[in-house]
Order: C-alpha cells, then structure tokens, then sequence
C-alpha cells in the first residue's frame, strides 16, 4: 500500500515513523520547501510543490497512490483544498490529521479574530510591544502597521514585505514555560499575536501571557476541506489507513 502523507509538522513525521513498522506499506512525505533545514521523516522524501490539484492528481496515478493523509498545517487551507480536489479525482481515500486547536482557559485574555489582517487591526490597539508568532509567511499583513514594535520568531529568516520595527529572533520549538516568560519580560510584551495552530510545543507562551496578563490575538483555523474525515492523532491516521486497506481488498 502506497501512501502520500502531505507534511512537514510533528504529527507527519510521527505517522511517518508509526508506518514504519507496517511492512505492508510504503510511505512518501511531501514537504512544501519553505524551511531552509526541515526535519525530515523516516521513508521516501520529496520536496516542493505538485503544480497545483491538477498536478497532485498526476502524480498521485503516476505514483498509484492507494491513500493520501493530509498533515499539514491546520492553516495550510490552499494545500489542503488541492489535496481534495486531487483525491477525488484520482478516486483516493483522503484523510485530513488535525491536531486540536487550543481553547482558553480562566484568566486568558483571547481574541478571536479570522484573519491576519484582523490580527494586525486589533493588535495596534491592544499594545505597542508585539510578539509576533505566526511566521515569516503574511507578514505582509503587518506591513502597515508603523506604531508598534514588533518582535518576530520564526525558524528562517522573513523577506519583506514586513513591519518597519522589527526584530527577528530565530528559533525553532519546542519553547519551555520559563523561556516564554523570559521572553516576554526582556522584550517588554503588551501583546501576543498567535494563529490557533494547535499542539504543545508552541503552548507555554499562551501561559506565559497568561500569567503576565498579556492579551493574545489569536487567529482562527481553517476548516478541513467539506466532506474529508479528519482525524486528531497520528494513531488514529494508522488506524483509518489499516481499516482503508482492508476495506480496499475486501
């Protein structure tokens, strides 16, 4: 059994390594190339882009392609729409895995917004010290912004467009609660701007803002594309896979 798994996010790499131990089936991981040294999964690898749905599609048949697990990033929402409009051609069983989004607890201080540029609008008037934790990729909407001081982390480097006032620290999680909170004093924070992404290695400055009591704008995710089962888990991926094949050679 051959299957495609679209990633590069923790929970790719976990459902790379739990496959591994299943003889009976091949695994390829595609990662889009946006981060200069990414960690790669157990497996075949390929890097870059298919050229769209129609291009997924081709190379799901000339790849026979028996299944396909989304995981990418939960807002990862163009891939994710050509990876369903590329299965349901081919006729591919399409599973999306979806880690949980991060849901408030008592004394958080959250506000929803459902776009970056959202973000940007509400940020400006909640702080002048921002800590910017959506990535290099739609700075473009914060571009605008020249009254407030941004502190920008992500794995590589940002090309413009990007705020004016800007500091980029380089890092890559998991971040602990301690370094969180560090951050946060050193650098003077009055608010945190993060996407819903889910998972534990990007949640302790949740925390940290918390305690702090640092608003944080948080942009909603995506839905999964209409009619695509979504699993939660790298476990739960397998055991939609197994039941996939068996139902396959049924």
């Amino acid at each position: 059994m051959h299957v495609l798994i679209l990633g590069g996010t923790t929970e790719a790499r976990r459902l790379a390594e739990l496959l591994r131990a299943h003889r009976a089936v091949r695994t390829t991981s595609s990662l889009a190339g946006r981060v200069a040294a990414p960690r790669l999964p157990p497996g075949e690898v390929r890097v870059g882009g298919f050229g769209g749905a129609e291009g997924l599609a081709r190379w799901l048949r000339e790849h026979r392609a028996d299944a396909v697990i989304d995981a990418t990033h939960p807002f990862a929402d163009t891939m994710s729409s050509h990876a369903a409009r590329a299965a349901a051609d081919v006729h591919v069983p399409l599973l999306a895995l979806r880690r949980p989004g991060w849901a408030p607890v008592e004394g958080d201080d959250w506000r929803p917004v459902d776009s970056l540029v959202q973000a940007a609008d509400t940020a400006r008037t909640l702080g002048r010290r921002v800590f910017l934790t959506t990535g290099r990729m739609g700075l473009a909407a914060f571009a605008h912004v020249t009254d407030a001081w941004f502190l920008l982390r992500s794995v590589d480097a940002p090309e413009p467009p990007y705020p004016p006032r800007m500091e980029v620290l380089l890092d890559r999680g998991p971040f602990t609660l301690d370094g969180e909170r560090e951050l946060l004093r050193r650098y003077g924070i009055d608010v945190l701007v993060t996407k819903d992404s889910g998972g534990a290695a990007t949640a302790p400055k949740l925390t940290a803002a918390r305690e702090a009591g640092v608003p944080v704008v948080v942009v909603r995710r995506p839905p999964a594309p209409a009619g695509v089962p979504v699993a939660a888990t790298p476990e739960e991926a397998v055991a939609w896979l197994l039941r996939t094949g068996q139902a396959a050679r049924s």
